[in-house]
């Protein structure tokens, strides 16, 4: 994947995620803070540069772990 569409995916769902964290009164202190884990690792993963595949692959598995454990 490119380092463009990458960039592009990230602001995405971080956009998304925010927008949650903005417009949901009724969440939980513990929804909150997997949120903005999630959005910290966004950020950070937005500024790395020359990510394999892989390594891409695995910071984003540990940010949908974060988004899952949000849902459930």
């Amino acid at each position: 994947m490119s380092r463009l569409k990458r960039i592009q995916s990230i602001d995405g769902l971080k956009k998304t995620l925010q927008t949650i964290l903005k417009n949901q009164c009724s969440l939980s202190e513990s929804d909150v803070n997997l949120l903005n884990d999630a959005v910290a690792k966004l950020n950070k993963l937005r500024t790395k540069k020359g990510l394999t595949d892989k390594h891409y692959q695995m910071e984003i598995a540990d940010i949908v772990e974060l988004i899952t454990e949000f849902l459930i």
